[in-house]
């Protein structure tokens, strides 16, 4: 790998840690912040308005680095996270913060659909997997760090230095890609797509506002049907929008058969790993006892064999081509969903580990492969929207699967002790007086757990199944690919 290369993949490292680290950084810090700033009320939207300024803004980024290049848009984009980032620190009140978190939000959207769209344009198919493992390790890393970095900064700085930190490290970014990165872009006229821009905005926004305000105690709601169904809507009218526009923020040509399994498998996929990654903890935690650092630690080794799989399959993939690879990986997933359902009271925290160890080797294989074939099946010029594609999707998974994850857990959870013949138990009161005159105690609120996220277990193994069936229907063609 030659300096410019080099200096490439270190500026999109560190943007991928910034954005990465946000979530895991403020998660810490959010109960200080709104403690300080009297906002408890407002506290869900500090999240969810960065998550739908992202999604929505993911595919526009990827339409516009198709239309005026990579280099530029992604300079924009991470300037904008920057100037949120600022903003976010200085923010005097709950809204001011939400409105500033909004701008980080629509500049991460750009970090996490080029930093992919620019691997896949420089790096050769048999680098790209292993490239893609290390940016997959950042996540890691900051996963890791996020924690131990608020705590730090809250203790003995304050709570508006996790986003100034963001600042310099931004600044590298900027000046490493600017310095590095080459395009020869031929400038032309274009007609945006503003009418798709604002029809899909809406769409997305519909789905996800509807599946996070959706009761948690209740799979399907009027509410959440409405909101489901008006963003239905919308997609139903972008269709045709799309159909006539002359530079479409998704070309439909990019949906070939491949393309489209691959993101199906992208999704369930995403879904399972927020799921393992939320209720695996949680298991540790209130079942096996263990504390919030051990659980952490616990799952770390999704990171660890992430990259492994990265590196190992990366050689394998022209060899034996992509549908046999990630049939392979999905196999491997079934599999670790399935290992979990054996995970009791009794099980040590070696095996648990071992089990997360399979599941993110699965994932890494399946993920890294999968993003390759939906990059290799376009051309450049359609190569920003595609990943986009992929993102918005990988999103969209983590969104609705953790909402329904959640409720189908909480309504588990109250019909245990319904067949206890306890009524009346609140979730957010499990341990207070009320929940002692219910009869409520530590053994059975164990075993409460135990059994309601042995559910959540049963369907991430239900979810692997079509993951396997779809990859089994990819073909083998990169491994013909030479370059």
């Amino acid at each position: 790998m030659d300096k410019k290369k080099r200096n490439i993949i270190i500026s999109l490292m560190v943007a991928m840690f910034l954005g990465a680290l946000d979530g895991t950084i403020v998660t810490t810090a959010v109960p200080t912040i709104v403690k300080e700033l009297n906002g408890f009320a407002m506290i869900s939207w500090v999240f969810s308005a960065y998550l739908f300024a992202s999604a929505i803004s993911t595919p526009i980024y990827g339409k516009l680095a198709d239309l005026f290049g990579r280099k530029k848009i992604f300079l924009i984009g991470i300037s904008i996270f920057l100037l949120g980032s600022m903003l976010s620190g200085l923010a005097q009140n709950m809204l001011q913060l939400i409105i500033f978190r909004v701008i980080q939000g629509l500049g991460t959207g750009a970090i996490f659909t080029l930093t992919y769209t620019i691997v896949g344009d420089i790096f050769a198919l048999d680098e790209r997997a292993k490239v893609q493992g290390w940016l997959a390790a950042v996540w890691g890393l900051a996963g890791l760090l996020g924690p131990l970095i608020g705590g730090f900064m809250i203790a003995t700085i304050s709570w508006h230095w996790i986003f100034f930190i963001n600042l310099p490290f931004g600044l590298i970014s900027i000046v490493l890609l600017k310095s590095n990165l080459e395009e020869n872009i031929k400038h032309k006229a274009v007609k945006i797509d503003y009418a798709g821009i604002l029809v899909l905005s809406l769409a997305i926004f519909m789905i996800l506002f509807g599946m996070m305000q959706n009761d948690s105690t209740t799979l399907i709601s009027p509410k959440l049907i409405s909101f489901l169904l008006t963003g239905v809507a919308f997609l139903f009218v972008f269709y045709f929008i799309e159909r006539k526009a002359e530079e479409p923020i998704f070309p439909f040509k990019i949906f070939s058969k491949s393309n489209i399994f691959a993101n199906l498998t992208f999704f369930f996929c995403s879904t399972i790993m927020i799921g393992v990654n939320v209720y695996l903890p949680f298991y540790i935690q209130n079942v096996l006892g263990f504390s919030p650092l051990i659980s952490g630690l616990s799952i770390s080794g999704i990171t660890i064999t992430w990259l492994l799989a990265t590196i190992i399959l990366a050689k394998a993939l022209i060899k034996y081509g992509e549908g046999r690879i990630t049939l392979l990986s999905s196999l491997i997933l079934l599999l670790g969903c399935l290992l979990l359902l054996t995970i009791n009271t009794q099980t040590s925290l070696l095996l648990i580990v071992l089990y997360t160890a399979i599941i993110g080797f699965a994932l890494g294989g399946i993920m890294t492969i999968l993003l390759i074939v939906i990059q290799e099946s376009v051309s450049y010029e359609l190569r920003g929207a595609a990943t986009a594609v992929s993102s918005l999707v990988k999103t969209l998974g983590q969104t609705i699967g953790i909402s329904v994850l959640g409720s189908l857990f909480n309504i588990y959870f109250i019909k245990y002790f319904l067949q206890q013949g306890i009524i009346g138990v609140q979730l957010d009161n499990l341990y207070g007086e009320y929940a002692k005159n219910l009869g409520l105690n530590s053994t059975n609120i164990q075993a409460a757990f135990n059994a309601s996220i042995h559910k959540i277990f049963i369907i991430l193994v239900l979810l692997a199944i079509p993951a396997v069936i779809l990859t089994a229907k990819l073909p083998n063609n990169l491994k013909r690919v030479v370059r």
